[in-house]
């Protein structure tokens, strides 16, 4: 083109199209469902360039009002803030182990857009000043490995994400292993358990230094704030929980999958979405396996929010949720679960090494029509709050919601030793011993 001067410029590129709507994460995924090219990845949405960067970019995320997406829903920009206040150089994490069974989400990112979720770790290590960014990724997500490693090498060959160095860690998959402190403990050269706090990752991690650990959705959201900024990452969602979230659905619906979904969303959309039941329902899990039981119908009015879930004894968690078929019973599968997480606890603490096992027996017995120990409803109030993580929490969650949503069917085993459902499964279990180095 001829500029103002008569001198002959070369054009620059169009700068990348504002989204509107939904989706948002999902916006640049193949219809072939292989992972987005470097090229065609800036070609939507341009270089980290045209980004926000450095300090600026910690104020925009808190603007967004952005909180994390890997279970805990703790705001982004307070992450960010405190490791860029600590003294040396910070290390950031990408926490890609997603150990909770039911749930595919991050995996679906990295498989499909893995650039996306690397512009937002290489953001987020310019804003707090890190040079060094490791991508955790667990051992059975070998397709997931290849496409980022490989994703890595592009950037690389580009030469466009400057100091910032980047390398993929196979990172085991126990359940605990998804556990921030858990992760650094494990590329620290430990085994993969929860440590005790004081001191958090952002005080000392890798390697003793000021570390940011986040979720691979998060770090996807924050490369779409760098380049839209917070007005349009607030145009959906709730003023409290804005944004779209990705929630991994199963069970008995007709389009099982991952869906992307504003803040605030009523199930009942969301099911609608995912074509429907094709089978009578008889509850939904939401959360995942540290999630909460709400009774058909009534859970179609559910709002999937933090806030919403919180006020009925629930949570958004890990973005799960499983609509188990009436056909299913109940009782085999919350027992079946209740054993799994009791195996997978650290056993670094009471609550896990005698709490949780004796939780998972009294709800096996059940199943089998023995009566269940009356101390049951005890030891779910004792062991919550009590242990060294979060794990006893969640386990707990999970087994109390389903003695009041399945009292019925719990009643039908203890008289008669079964209820009318099948032992079809529908709950994932991995097929695999604990896996924590």
């Amino acid at each position: 083109m001829t500029g103002a001067t008569g001198l002959t410029t070369a054009r620059q590129p169009d700068p990348p199209a504002t989204p509107r709507g939904l989706p948002r994460l999902l916006a640049s995924v193949r219809e072939d469902a292989r992972p987005t090219s470097l090229d065609e990845h800036v070609r939507r949405y341009g270089s980290t360039r045209d980004a926000v960067t450095g300090p600026a970019l910690i104020s925009l995320v808190e603007a967004s009002g952005l909180r994390g997406r890997g279970g805990a829903a703790f705001p982004t920009g307070v992450k960010l803030r405190a490791v860029a206040a600590q003294r040396g150089r910070p290390v950031l994490v990408v926490n890609g182990v997603e150990a909770e069974p039911a749930s595919g989400k991050d995996r679906a990112l990295l498989r499909t857009t893995p650039q996306l979720v690397l512009d937002g770790a290489v953001l987020a290590a310019g804003a707090v000043g890190a040079q060094e960014v490791i991508v955790g990724i667990g051992r059975h997500a070998i397709r997931e490995r290849e496409v980022v490693a490989a994703a890595i090498d592009a950037r690389r060959r580009k030469r466009i994400d400057g100091r910032v160095s980047l390398r993929v860690v196979v990172a085991p998959d126990a359940f605990v292993s998804g556990e921030e402190t858990a992760l650094l403990q494990f590329l620290n050269g430990g085994p993969a358990k929860p440590t005790f706090t004081p001191p958090r990752p952002f005080e000392r991690g890798v390697g003793g230094a000021p570390t940011l650990v986040q979720n691979v959705e998060t770090l996807a959201h924050l490369a779409l704030i760098a380049r839209f900024g917070a007005p349009w990452f607030r145009e959906l969602g709730t003023p409290a929980e804005p944004g779209s979230a990705l929630l991994t659905i199963s069970g008995a619906v007709a389009r099982p999958g991952i869906h992307e979904i504003a803040l605030g969303t009523p199930l009942r959309e969301l099911l609608t979405d995912a074509g429907g039941a094709t089978e009578p329902v008889s509850a939904y899990l939401v959360g995942g396996y540290f999630g909460t039981w709400f009774a058909e119908p009534a859970a179609r009015e559910l709002l999937l929010d933090e806030e919403h879930l919180a006020a009925r004894g629930g949570g958004f968690g890990a973005g799960v949720i499983v609509a188990l078929p009436a056909t299913t019973c109940p009782v085999s599968e919350v027992a079946r679960v209740a054993r799994y997480l009791a195996d997978e606890s650290a056993g670094q603490c009471g609550p896990c090494v005698h709490g949780l096992p004796a939780i998972a027996d009294s709800l096996a017995r059940i199943t089998i029509g023995e009566a269940h120990d009356q101390r049951l409803a005890r030891w779910l109030t004792e062991v919550r709050g009590r242990g060294a993580c979060r794990h006893p929490d969640g386990a707990t969650r999970f087994a109390a919601s389903s003695l009041d949503v399945f009292a019925g069917e719990i009643e039908e085993h203890l008289r008669y030793g079964r209820c009318a459902a099948s032992d079809r499964r529908v709950l994932p279990i991995p097929a695999r011993g604990r896996d924590r180095r």
